[in-house]
């Protein structure tokens, strides 16, 4: 029924419809045959004002007319409007052949009207019309210059590159007065004619520098350079360098700014800023410069012959390291007395801020291979640093005195007694040290820039952690040169020790001369040290542990051959070694006005080891009778519960063989077997309570009160 009812309302509908689908048709069909009449006519009279106009509405308008391309009459007008904008395409190309011919010179007079006109054409007609306008007008607009910088004349040469620049500023300048309203704005005909200049000088200078390669000289090089990247800055400011994607230009990476010291991105870097050792590594990254699109677009030619920057630079950095020779030797180490003592070595912030300035001037020139070679060249030049400057100016060793006696001991006056290494060498060492220091970190810097401003491709071969390694060998070297001093000093005051009659000592006194002149000798060292390594306070603290490591093993082989002992001479030993134990605790801190705590590291290895040494004494104190006591004693006393310590006990008690040898065999019955897996218990059992050891120190210092 509502069928029924709709029908003849859907007919009056689909009637209107059509009806007016009919009228727009045709109304069209109108408008399309008289356009292409008026087109036909307007192109033979070369109005090309009103035909630009009229065109792009007659192939609007021909869009409506696509699904009717099988009626006869559509199909010939799409044909005429096809032949219009043929024939337009042909005539407009001919006028300006004939306005600016190929061949010959240009036209005088500026631009017509119908010229610009034509443009306007040109923007609705095939692409390719526009394409081959634009390439017509620079090739004659640059046809000059091909003339007047061709191979063999004068001005071609890159000592005169600064011309090649001025020629186009002057020819632009004279585009825009001249030609700059005939060309559509967004042609950019201005940046089009830069562009094609920079390609035709970039193979111009790539020709002319293959041929005579052999006078490229670094300044003249440079000179180039420089003048280039300092054009292409320009057209950077000056243009967007949209027309680039016409083209085959490969962008460059964009280049981070540096951060880090040494560094930074300010040219006016002090040395105060290269010697700063604050990294902003973690920091968040700046935001990255908007990069120049026009970066290579000249200069890229320039890459093949850098090699002539890098052996430049090679031979800089070698007159730079032997500079540094010269000076160190005529210099002479630092005073211990001078502010400069055990500071950072001048020479090394020279070297780091012509590396950044090296490194900085490169990746202007190449992201490429010359940065790889750079990176080659400074890798050089870092381990001829570290070996020439720094370790080949650390002081030799000379051969340990160890003939002094307790006698001489006793005759000798403090202050005649030397360290092997004087004040001086002291400081040199301690500066070598700082220096090799400060190359580790920057060196890690200088790896991380040289990554950054590599290409991504070849960040991999980038590495300088072979260059680190020689610096931290560098600083291990120092700082076992230091403690072998002071470890060497120490060496005739323990072979004294281990000369004394001790089983002839009548009475415990105070500490003995050997002990004062070990402290002497700390004394006379640790501050100097410290004071010259305060902005390395890590390495101060390195070379205490290792001081100890090594002193304090050696204290005790030297207490084992302190045989025989009488019960008195082991109470003096006992307190001789408070003493020493006391002064290795201060020895961080010895000599100074600010007292600081010792780091727990230090004092947990000091401690441990003298403790190891007053246990040993402690054994040699106790009554060997009964024996079973006697060796429960020793197994509870001390950690290391081996036959060869405990028969070194029994020789410094001064027991005969025969008493040893059933001592030996009591010991190993009643050595316990380690349970397996419980090291924590077999720790207990060998390791003094700390109520035992509470009760032994309160007795020493009672004793140390009595004595004093």
């Amino acid at each position: 029924m509502v069928k029924e009812i709709t029908r003849d309302i859907k007919q009056l509908d689909h009637a209107k419809r059509h009806l007016t689908t009919s009228i727009t048709t045709l109304n069209h069909l109108h408008m399309l045959a008289g356009g292409v009449d008026s087109l036909e006519a307007m192109t033979r009279k070369r109005q090309y004002g009103e035909v630009a106009n009229l065109l792009q509405g007659v192939v609007n308008v021909l869009e409506h007319f696509q699904k009717y391309m099988g009626i006869p009459q559509i199909r010939q007008l799409s044909e005429r409007v096809k032949a219009a904008q043929t024939e337009l395409g042909q005539q407009i190309l001919a006028d300006f052949e004939e306005a600016f011919p190929s061949q010959g010179t240009k036209r005088p007079g500026g631009p017509s009207n119908v010229l610009r006109d034509a443009c306007l054409v040109a923007n609705v007609l095939d692409s390719r019309i526009k394409q081959e306008i634009i390439k017509k007008f620079i090739r004659q607009h640059l046809s000059e210059y091909l003339v007047l910088f061709q191979e063999n004349q004068d001005v071609a040469w890159l000592d005169k590159i600064d011309r090649r620049y001025a020629w186009i500023k002057r020819q632009l300048v004279d585009y825009e007065e001249k030609y700059g309203r005939m060309f559509p704005v967004d042609w950019c005909m201005t940046e089009r004619i830069a562009v094609e200049f920079c390609h035709i000088t970039r193979n111009d200078l790539s020709k002319i520098m293959r041929t005579r390669a052999k006078e490229i000289e670094v300044k003249l090089l440079l000179f180039a350079i420089q003048r280039t990247t300092n054009f292409e800055g320009l057209l950077a400011k000056r243009f967007s360098g949209n027309t680039l994607s016409d083209n085959v230009v490969k962008k460059p990476d964009p280049q981070p700014p540096v951060s880090t010291n040494p560094f930074l991105d300010d040219d006016s870097m002090t040395e105060e800023s290269v010697l700063d050792k604050d990294s902003d590594l973690d920091k968040p990254k700046k935001p990255k410069l908007p990069e120049n699109p026009f970066h290579g677009i000249i200069s890229k030619c320039f890459e093949p012959h850098l090699y002539v920057y890098i052996e430049s630079q090679d031979k800089n950095l070698s007159e730079l390291i032997d500079r540094f020779v010269g000076d160190f030797k005529a210099q002479g180490p630092p005073k211990s007395t001078s502010e400069d003592a055990g500071a950072v070595l001048p020479s090394c912030a020279d070297l780091f801020v012509y590396y950044k300035k090296c490194m900085v001037q490169c990746s202007q020139l190449s992201t490429g291979e010359p940065m790889i070679a750079l990176s080659t060249i400074f890798q050089k030049y870092l381990r001829e640093y570290a070996w020439k400057i720094l370790s080949g100016n650390l002081p030799k060793t000379s051969s340990s005195s160890s003939g002094l006696t307790i006698t001489s001991l006793l005759k000798e006056k403090e202050g005649s007694e030397v360290a092997k290494f004087t004040p001086e060498e002291l400081c040199l060492i301690c500066s070598i040290l700082s220096t090799a220091e400060y190359c580790l970190a920057t060196t890690q810097q200088l790896d991380e820039k040289l990554k950054e401003k590599v290409d991504l491709t070849l960040t991999e071969r980038i590495n300088l952690t072979g260059e680190m390694d020689t610096f931290s060998t560098v600083i291990s070297n120092s700082i076992q040169l230091l403690v072998q001093d002071l470890d060497s000093s120490c060496d005739p005051a323990l072979i004294a020790m281990s000369k004394m009659q001790w089983q002839n000592v009548e009475h415990v006194g105070d500490q003995s001369p050997y002990v004062t002149s070990i402290i002497f000798h700390i004394k006379q060292s640790v501050p100097i040290i410290r004071d010259n390594l305060a902005s390395t306070r890590k390495y101060f603290t390195q070379f205490c542990i290792k001081f100890a490591n090594s002193f304090i093993p050696k204290f005790i082989n030297h207490l084992f051959k302190c045989k025989p002992i009488s019960m008195v001479g082991a109470e003096q030993l006992l307190l001789d070694t408070h003493s020493l134990k006391t002064v290795l605790l201060d020895l961080p801190s010895i000599g100074s006005q600010v007292i600081r705590k010792a780091p727990a590291s230090y004092t947990k290895i000091v401690v441990k080891g003298m403790t190891r040494a007053e246990m040993i004494l402690k054994v040699v104190m106790a009554p060997h009778e009964p024996s079973v006591v006697f060796v429960d004693n020793y197994i509870k006393l001390l950690a290391d519960c081996t036959t060869e310590t405990f028969q070194k006990i029994l020789e410094m008690k001064g027991l005969k063989r025969s008493e040893q040898s059933a001592m030996l065999d009591l010991f190993r019955q009643r050595l316990p077997a380690p349970p397996s897996g419980s090291e924590n218990s077999s720790a207990t059992l060998l390791t003094p309570t700390p109520e035992q050891e509470s009760s032994r120190i309160r007795k020493l210092e009672k004793l140390i009160k009595k004595r004093l």
